[in-house]
């Protein structure tokens, strides 16, 4: 185990995201903005690129009539990098556009951030970051509090937004189930099952970002081993995240979701959809691992499990 300094916690600035939090243990350093979002925007090894996309140009933006009309004609910007959400997916509710300013408040070793809570919506979203001193990992804690009056139905949803040009391995579920099903999959209608950027394979599926393709694909699975990999830039992420073999996910029983189109890629994980009480907080826990110089592997299962396997093995 290599070893590794204090987190250091310091106020900074980004351009074009303004006012930021930096945390650091020497080997990887995450940023996450305060004047709007939030938004954990910038995540790299040291010397490293963003894994995650900033959308600086605004080219992902959202608004209708129906969401003007809702929110005063304000639009929402993706922004990018890593976001919360609540699913299911729902307009205009889940395109709030949240660009105010973050409260937030250092604790050990990381931050909570707080923004203020969505007039439309009723509910107000937290996230609590905090970043190993022993491992190159952080911990990404989501909480979502129904502040209605009445219960609402919704799960939390962790999106992380990837950058250009990386690969994404999602395992298969391999769970023995007899005569029964032990998987399942959705496709959203613009999603071609033969798109060259997917590879259905024996014990992953795989899907490449690719800038210069136009048409979107998305799936989602019931992701039972509870992670996803993206190698980008000579670097790996892995994010890990629980499924629970006894909840009720949305999108037809769907733990994990992903996303890709010209600007990125997205990695989704998602809680356990449920009836959330007046008053009540939901939580939805991610720890996410960063590996430097690791290169992708060819498109073959057989290299992927070489790299990955013992490298997962170190994440659980």
């Amino acid at each position: 185990m290599r070893y590794h300094p204090m987190v250091t916690i310091e106020k900074t600035t980004l351009p074009v995201w303004g006012n930021c939090v930096k945390l650091s243990n020497g080997n990887i350093e995450l940023y996450a903005t305060i004047d709007i979002g939030p938004r954990l925007i910038k995540l790299n090894t040291k010397g490293g690129k963003n894994f995650f996309c900033e959308d600086t140009e605004v080219t992902s933006t959202f608004s209708n009539e129906a969401h003007k009309k809702a929110f005063g004609g304000k639009e929402w910007r993706i922004f990018g990098g890593h976001r919360l959400w609540v699913s299911p997916e729902n307009d205009p509710a889940s395109y709030y556009p949240d660009s105010e300013p973050v409260a937030w408040q250092e604790i050990p070793n990381g931050v909570i951030l707080t923004p203020p809570p969505q007039r439309f919506t009723q509910l107000q979203m937290e996230m609590e970051v905090t970043m190993s001193d022993t491992e190159d990992s952080i911990k990404v804690t989501h909480r979502v509090t129904n502040q209605n009056a009445y219960a609402v139905e919704f799960a939390p949803w962790a999106l992380s937004v990837m950058t250009q040009g990386g690969l994404e391995i999602v395992p298969q579920p391999k769970r023995q189930t007899g005569l029964l099903g032990n998987r399942v999959i959705a496709l959203w209608p613009y999603s071609d099952m033969n798109d060259k950027r997917i590879y259905w394979g024996t014990d992953y599926i795989t899907l490449q970002q690719i800038k210069e393709i136009d048409q979107p694909i998305k799936f989602g699975i019931n992701n039972e081993d509870g992670w996803a990999a993206y190698f980008a830039n000579n670097d790996l992420f892995i994010k890990t995240f629980q499924h629970d073999l006894n909840a009720d996910y949305p999108d037809g029983g769907m733990s994990y979701e992903t996303y890709t189109c010209p600007l990125m890629l997205e990695m989704e994980s998602i809680g356990e959809l449920k009836k959330v009480q007046p008053g009540e907080t939901v939580s939805h826990d991610e720890v996410w691992y960063l590996f430097k110089d690791v290169a992708e592997p060819e498109h073959t299962e057989e290299a992927v499990h070489k790299i990955l396997d013992p490298i997962i093995a170190k994440c659980k």
